[in-house]
């Protein structure tokens, strides 16, 4: 498995986002669909791509969004992998780096993953990181603007991701 990092985009990342949306429609459809405004997507304060070190290409990305501190000190975390870079472990390897940048970096105590039932390579991806399945959620998410959908909600615990059984790739 090459290495891989996470970096912040960049504004010069449009084209190239564009296009990893555009050739991974086949894999994301149904379960997610791409932003509307990727002007706006680039700026989101806590988007990460996850980008191969030999040729920095964009393999996968994560948001940490709707931070709440205070005494909930808990977030969500949304992804998505590109095509044709799936299967090969860098969403698990850039997964456990956002765990340290969400636990660590952040402070959370908790980040919540929701997730389709019938998505099972997502639900691989969460629960092999450490999340947990607690609940189900109906109709939780307009998808695309396009139709409700029933969730799954998974989560994980800073004081779960501290055990070292999770933070070995």
């Amino acid at each position: 498995m090459s290495a891989i990092y996470l970096r912040k985009p960049q504004p010069n990342d449009l084209a190239e986002i564009k296009l990893a949306y555009q050739n991974s429609i086949q894999l994301h459809q149904p379960w997610t669909y791409p932003p509307t405004d990727f002007e706006q997507y680039l700026t989101q304060e806590h988007r990460y791509f996850v980008c191969l070190i030999e040729n920095n290409a964009i393999v996968g990305t994560f948001n940490i969004s709707n931070i709440i501190r205070g005494y909930f000190h808990s977030a969500y975390l949304g992804y998505e992998a590109f095509y044709p870079y799936t299967g090969q472990g860098y969403m698990r390897h850039g997964l456990q780096l956002v765990l340290k940048e969400a636990f660590q970096t952040l402070n959370l105590h908790r980040l919540e993953a929701n997730i389709q039932p019938d998505n099972l390579s997502s639900i691989r991806l969460a629960a092999n990181a450490g999340f947990v399945k607690e609940g189900f959620s109906r109709q939780y998410l307009r998808v695309g603007g396009k139709a409700w959908k029933d969730h799954e909600r998974w989560a994980i615990l800073n004081t779960d991701w501290t055990d070292q059984k999770y933070q070995a790739f």
